[in-house]
């Protein structure tokens, strides 16, 4: 019996039926004599799993559930990251130590006076070492010290905002495309199966990263920047975007119009990072996960998935964020830029290049550590978090029928 497709296959259970890709490209069906019966039904009960007969706002809810779970545990991380990264760019953190001389509010471009960009202000004396993060872990006591141990869940609410519409359109999406594009490429163009995850994980992200990409920005500022006014409240989503927006105003209806596309900038940069981190993790994941659920076989359960995702997310998640690190590092800079005409100019070459003269390799993969530490963790909750509530989903379905 040889099965030359994988439509009605699930994700989660390609590797126990259907068309089997392995890592060298090549495609070979899977086979099952009569003298494997046990084999055989493991394939009969996975043809029977349909993964569309779940709907788009059915995946889109299994999404945003892993979002939301992944968002609040990693948030901490995506601070620290931010916070390294902010800090190479010339962004002043005052109040670290009490000799402290720097406001922070002040532009991006007035910090570049020092060859190195760290902290030297014209007119002020060197920052002292103590106001400065060293580290993850030293920015992690710092922070809890100086600002309190909610802090670190700083812009929480923009990451949730940005997760579950982000998450929400990628991963059903990716579903849609993958399954389309191997029924196609496996009847017509075999040798190409193995790269349709890259592909269709490419395509997907781009969409939810443009339809989202203002609240991404929204997060970023609000990670980035430190209120110093005591008792102030700092700003929200909403009033960090009015913020971005309010120094270009206008009288001209046309013009106003025109000045929105600042709260796309950067989204070049934002692309060019994720699509890449998009087509590396899904290009790692897919055969990692296919491969530990072969071992499983017929006897693959909640756990089995659990696990097989969670890993290959995992391991997946942690290559594509170390790989994508300096496309990384030219986004924040561009998030972060307070001067609109230089924003609006800012190209990812040229800040690469800036960030390579002022920093070399280092500054390239600044704020690494609590990259790969986070992306590891987020992605493997979010792959086999999604992956299970679909499966429940469709458990459901079976029983309600």
């Amino acid at each position: 019996m040889v099965v030359g497709s994988r439509v009605s296959v699930p994700s989660w259970m390609s590797a126990a039926a259907a068309t089997r890709v392995d890592l060298e490209g090549s495609v070979s069906s899977v086979t099952v004599s009569s003298e494997t019966s046990s084999k055989e039904e493991a394939l009969r009960h996975s043809e029977a799993i349909n993964d569309f007969s779940l709907g788009f706002a059915e995946r889109a809810f299994s999404a945003a559930g892993a979002a939301i779970v992944s968002a609040v545990i990693v948030n901490p991380l995506d601070v620290a990251k931010t916070r390294l990264q902010a800090q190479a760019a010339g962004v002043p953190y005052e109040g670290l130590c009490r000799t402290a001389s720097f406001e922070s509010n002040m532009m991006l471009s007035d910090m570049r006076n020092s060859p190195s960009c760290t902290c030297a202000v014209p007119g002020t004396e060197p920052a002292p070492e103590c106001n400065r993060y060293k580290g993850t872990l030293d920015l992690f006591y710092k922070v809890v010290r100086q600002e309190g141990f909610a802090r670190l869940w700083r812009g929480t609410y923009a990451s949730l905002a940005l997760s579950v519409p982000t998450v929400g359109i990628y991963l059903p999406c990716y579903d849609g495309f993958r399954n389309l594009m191997e029924n196609f490429t496996t009847g017509n163009a075999p040798m190409l199966t193995p790269y349709v995850p890259l592909v269709a994980g490419s395509v997907a992200r781009s969409l939810a990263c443009i339809s989202c990409y203002p609240i991404e920005l929204a997060r970023t500022r609000m990670q980035a920047f430190t209120e110093t006014q005591s008792g102030v409240k700092p700003p929200g989503v909403w009033k960090t975007l009015v913020g971005v927006v309010n120094p270009l105003k206008s009288r001209n209806s046309s013009q106003k119009l025109q000045n929105y596309r600042i709260l796309w900038t950067g989204v070049g940069a934002q692309l060019a990072r994720d699509v890449p981190f998009s087509a590396i993790c899904w290009s790692t994941l897919e055969p990692i996960r296919r491969s530990i659920l072969s071992l499983v076989g017929d006897d693959a359960r909640v756990t089995s998935i659990l696990g097989a995702n969670f890993t290959g997310g995992f391991v997946a998640g942690s290559i594509a964020a170390a790989a994508t690190c300096p496309l990384d590092v030219s986004r924040t800079r561009h998030q972060i830029e307070k001067d609109p005409t230089r924003a609006l100019n800012m190209t990812t070459r040229q800040t690469l290049m800036e960030i390579w003269r002022d920093g070399g390799m280092k500054g390239l993969f600044t704020g690494v550590g609590p990259r790969v530490a986070r992306a590891g963790p987020s992605v493997g909750i979010v792959v086999s978090f999604y992956e299970v509530v679909k499966y429940a989903l469709y458990q459901r379905h079976q029983l309600n029928n």
